[in-house]
């Protein structure tokens, strides 16, 4: 899991956090409310803001577009913003709104009061077009758009058309965590992000269980013109509900929380990551679900980094409680996937194969693609064919196990599967950038390589390591020699 070198485009309302810190000793005398003694105080970014820090927190670049105030606040804002090297700003001052400031008072590690600074003040003309133009100029270099609408105002129609229209012009990924009930102006979004309030106030229909819910998100579904709807749950996980109809739940991992402050926007920073990386929705689903676990443990807005990451995966799948990552994706799935990354610019490999009992041969064939594309999917033989091809024997090991294995090694991005005997009609709805063959093959006798090449691709024969072959490791295994 990487993700360095993924851009994600963070438009929304902009915030300050600030935290002030201490311990209750006494009631006031003045009136029956703690006094707290202030022992520190700190800021960090809120809003928008903090989904970008989460971004830059995993490894990724943020550029992140919003408002601020000419005020003391946008500028401890712009200061914080320059202690994250993985944030780019592209900020639009405001003469007439203040920057949103919202101020925390803890004890004890527990919120005892907040208190909101902010305007209901309407954007103005020349703040739409800027923020329009700073949207527009940061399109090129994204992969996937966050759109942070925390309803104070920034995140009008025309602003939230130019991130969708821009998004749809490159094949760029939207990513929406709504506060309107109105999901039609976000029609053009891959995913939204309601959390259970939200989501019940969007549909005007009850969420009291998972069938309810995913009832109420494909109402909303409707009016939002087809995107999947991802629903935070807090401790009873999350559900996506995908536009062809799947649906998807993984229960929140088990964790003492302490401050659910920013947790959506850590889930949908890691969400919009994961995807732009690579992942279908359903994975990056879990992965965000393993960062809000980390998040919700922390107090105050706060981010997660890639080690925390991985060491809440690692930990989830140590004692079972982590579902099983996808391993064999359904063909229609892949050909998305594949899609995506072609809109992305990113090179595609292809290479095929029975992958019966995985051996160093398979592992440097791999290793070898992988060298030479950005991404590298691999089609396995369904069982029915290898037996065709192979004898009645054959495979030793079936479908989902073979997947599994493939899908765990770190040169390949995606596996599928075919039913044919040859790749020929999957390798046509592919047409990979580059496809990849092992053994003593001449690229005419290739299957598929004639369109590739028509379709302006390259084929490339990899080296074979002597001495491995599955057919020579059974051989071995049942005594009958083999090299």
């Amino acid at each position: 899991m990487d993700f360095s070198g993924v851009t994600v485009l963070c438009v929304g309302d902009v915030m300050l956090d600030r935290f002030i810190e201490g311990e209750v000793e006494r009631i006031s005398p003045e009136a029956p409310v703690p006094v707290i003694r202030v022992r520190r105080s700190r800021v960090t970014l809120g809003g928008a803001g903090n989904v970008a820090a989460n971004i830059a927190a995993l490894g990724g670049r943020a550029v992140l577009v919003g408002v601020i105030g000419e005020d003391e606040a946008g500028r401890a804002l712009s200061a914080e913003i320059a202690t994250h090297p993985g944030i780019v700003p592209a900020l639009v001052a405001s003469r007439s709104r203040p920057t949103i400031t919202k101020t925390r008072f803890v004890a004890s590690r527990q919120q005892i009061v907040r208190t909101d600074e902010e305007s209901s003040l309407a954007l103005q003309p020349e703040e739409e077009a800027a923020l329009i133009a700073a949207i527009i100029g940061a399109m090129a270099g994204a992969r996937a758009v966050v759109v942070s609408d925390y309803g104070k105002g920034v995140l009008s129609p025309a602003v939230i058309a130019a991130a969708m229209e821009g998004a749809r012009a490159g094949g760029v990924s939207v990513f929406v965590d709504p506060k309107s009930e109105e999901y039609a102006r976000y029609r053009g979004a891959t995913c939204i992000t309601p959390n259970l309030k939200e989501l019940a106030a969007a549909a005007r229909m009850p969420v009291g269980d998972e069938a309810a819910v995913v009832a109420a998100a494909r109402h909303v579904m409707e009016a939002a013109g087809g995107a999947a709807i991802l629903v935070t749950r807090s401790e009873k996980g999350m559900v996506l509900v995908e536009p062809e109809g799947a649906v998807h739940s993984v229960p929140a991992h088990a964790r003492e929380v302490f401050d659910v402050s920013g947790a959506g926007d850590t889930v949908i920073a890691t969400l919009a990551l994961a995807e732009a990386a690579g992942q279908a929705l359903p994975q990056a689903m879990r992965i965000a679900n393993a960062a809000a676990a980390v998040v919700v443990s922390k107090v105050g807005t706060a981010t997660v980094s890639i080690e925390e990451l991985r060491r809440e995966i690692a930990a989830a799948e140590a004692d079972g409680t982590a579902p099983a990552p996808v391993a064999l994706r359904p063909l229609a799935e892949g050909l998305a996937l594949v899609a995506r990354w072609k809109r992305q610019g990113l090179s595609v490999g292809f290479t095929n194969g029975c992958f019966d009992i995985l051996h160093a041969g398979h592992v440097a064939l791999l290793t070898a693609a992988r060298a030479q594309c950005d991404r590298l999917i691999v089609a396995l033989n369904d069982d029915a064919s290898i037996g065709r091809l192979k004898g009645p024997s054959r495979p030793v090991n079936p479908l989902p196990a073979r997947a599994a294995v493939i899908a765990a090694l770190r040169p390949v991005d995606a596996v599928v599967a075919f039913t044919e005997d040859t790749p020929l009609a999957l390798i046509g709805r592919i047409l990979p950038d580059i496809l990849f063959k092992g053994g003593d093959y001449r690229i005419e006798t290739v299957v598929g390589a004639d369109m590739v090449l028509a379709a302006g691709g390259r084929v490339v024969i990899c080296e074979t390591l002597p001495g491995h072959s599955t057919t020579q490791t059974i051989a071995r295994i049942q005594g009958g020699g083999g090299a």
